[in-house]
């Protein structure tokens, strides 16, 4: 069968694409997740989620039957990390604190297989992305979404050259781009360096890509020309929700336990 990804289909057609965050190893919540409508991505988040790589072939076989795109997380840019990831079937990878060129140039090199990169060749649990063994490989450098994550102000200031590499995604992840800098979350310089990455990626003709907490920033985002976009997490949905149901119950103001807000 040929390898198949969801995602890639929607940003090729030039459609927007929301997505949602799983931090809890759990198949139950992710095939809820995927199962929503518009939904066509489920990030698994094995850098601050409770997940490791014991728990990535299963999440990514029940997102992706379910129709949409397992895309992992992974911890950091380290090769044996990406090669343990893409191998549980994953659609595609997200790697943090991508803080420059030569860093992304490095994990292009570790996701793809030779000539191109130095992935070493094992696809023997890559059923999540409908191929297996040769058909697998035969597809996999070109198909599989290969996203880095715009987090810090070196990589603002490379994103020229890091949009010139061979990725398919440039990720913005506000929250720690703003402490990074040193400024106001949503305040003027970090509302006009991440203005400054959306032209960019655009430019080259990168999928512009940004993580938000709710529907509201998510709309805004979609608004501003973003492509790909993170609408909530299950540990926030999970927290906030039961404190407003709580609330409604009660008659008195619950305050959230929060998750990552």
């Amino acid at each position: 069968m040929p390898l198949t990804v969801p995602l890639r289909e929607k940003l090729s057609a030039g459609e927007q694409a929301a997505g949602a965050w799983l931090t809890l190893p759990s198949t139950a919540i992710a095939g809820v997740i995927a199962r929503t409508q518009d939904v066509s991505w489920v990030l698994i988040d094995a850098e601050h989620g409770l997940i490791n790589d014991t728990h990535m072939y299963d999440l990514s076989n029940v997102v992706a039957a379910n129709n949409a795109s397992p895309i992992i997380r992974v911890p950091a840019e380290e090769i044996w990390l990406i090669k343990r990831a893409l191998d549980s079937g994953a659609h595609g990878l997200m790697v943090p604190m991508a803080n420059s060129a030569e860093i992304v140039r490095g994990i292009v090199r570790a996701t793809k297989y030779p000539p191109i990169g130095v992935r070493g060749y094992g696809p023997m649990f890559t059923s999540a992305t409908g191929a297996l063994g040769s058909g697998y490989a035969a597809a996999a450098n070109n198909d599989l979404i290969i996203s880095v994550q715009i987090e810090h102000p070196q990589a603002v200031k490379e994103i020229e050259e890091i949009c010139q590499e061979g990725i398919d995604v440039v990720f913005i992840g506000p929250f720690d781009l703003a402490m990074s800098m040193g400024v106001e979350f949503g305040g003027e310089e970090h509302e006009a360096a991440i203005a400054k990455i959306l032209a960019t990626a655009k430019k080259h003709g990168k999928v512009a890509a940004i993580f938000c907490l709710n529907g509201e920033q998510a709309a805004k985002r979609f608004a501003q020309g973003f492509q790909m976009v993170s609408v909530t997490t299950d540990i926030d949905t999970l927290t906030n929700q039961f404190a407003v149901e709580l609330s409604r119950a009660t008659g008195k103001a619950t305050v959230s336990a929060g998750g990552y807000a």
